[in-house]
């Protein structure tokens, strides 16, 4: 081996060295393993829990989930906003629809044992759990031109990115374009309507709540962490999002949810026999 070899090796063990030296673990990095990160939820088993991740103020995730899935969104400050669209993974073009969400189970308010439905007439996934209660349905979430109307940037790698920038750029890494975006949803951050129709804010229960959802089909789940639109405040005020998703069972007969009224049983009936005839 020559001495140039030799020296060009050792720099490169020297560089190694070096790097794996200043490895940490960043508190934005997904946890590998997920019972690693310091909020995995206690009440689950370290063999069960498949992700934890804390989405930044400003940031998005992506993640892919199968049936059966249970997804925990926890708003450690208060000040977390989750803005949620889910695509059926096995065909993305059967998607998250607010409308039939809020018109199919007769309550536009999201709450526990509420369906997040597809314009196919499916569950995409169920609220299972909730202490929040301060969620919209109505509003979708920011545009580019809403963020530089009022924060006078909307870049996603900027101090204050929109929330369609950020869906857009979750959705690229399954092969989707900002087209195939439907309005979200949105958690930690409350809208009603008013008597005369106006949207009156509610925004946030406190810091420390918790929602939880269930897929009941193999789930996209594009999400962006940004500040309501509706929220009053003049600066870019969001918190961190943390999110953790463990082995699960879907929504089943007799299950409170799957009973609630004729339509809602319909819905489940009708994923649970097009998941049967597809085999997943």
């Amino acid at each position: 081996m020559s001495t140039r070899t030799e020296s060009a090796l050792q720099n490169v063990a020297t560089a190694r060295e070096n790097a794996r030296s200043r490895a940490t673990q960043s508190e934005w990095m997904p946890y590998l393993p997920p019972s690693r990160a310091p909020f995995a939820p206690s009440d689950v088993g370290s063999d069960a829990l498949l992700w934890a991740e804390t989405v930044a103020p400003g940031g998005y995730t992506h993640l892919r989930v199968a049936r059966g899935t249970r997804v925990r969104l926890h708003d450690p400050s208060g000040d977390a906003c989750a803005h949620l669209v889910a695509l059926n993974a096995v065909e993305t073009g059967e998607r998250l629809n607010v409308a039939d969400t809020q018109k199919i189970p007769w309550q536009a308010y999201l709450g526990v044992n509420h369906p997040l439905l597809s314009g196919d007439g499916r569950v995409l996934a169920t609220i299972v759990a909730d202490t929040s209660t301060q969620h919209d349905a109505f509003c979708g979430t920011t545009s580019d031109a809403w963020n530089i109307e009022k924060y006078g940037d909307a870049a996603p790698e900027g101090s204050s990115p929109s929330g369609q920038s950020l869906l857009a750029l979750a959705a690229s890494k399954h092969g989707l374009t900002s087209r195939d975006i439907p309005p979200s949803v949105s958690f930690f951050q409350g809208v009603h309507v008013d008597d005369d129709g106006s949207l009156q804010w509610r925004g946030s229960a406190g810091a420390g709540h918790t929602v939880e959802l269930v897929a009941e089909l193999p789930l996209i789940l594009l999400l962006a962490n940004v500040p309501h639109p509706r929220d009053p405040r003049g600066d870019y005020i969001v918190g961190p999002l943390q999110i953790t998703a463990w082995r699960g069972t879907p929504t089943a007969p007799g299950d409170a949810a799957f009973t609630a009224s004729p339509e809602r049983e319909r819905a489940y009936r009708n994923t649970i026999t097009y998941a049967e005839l597809a085999g997943i």
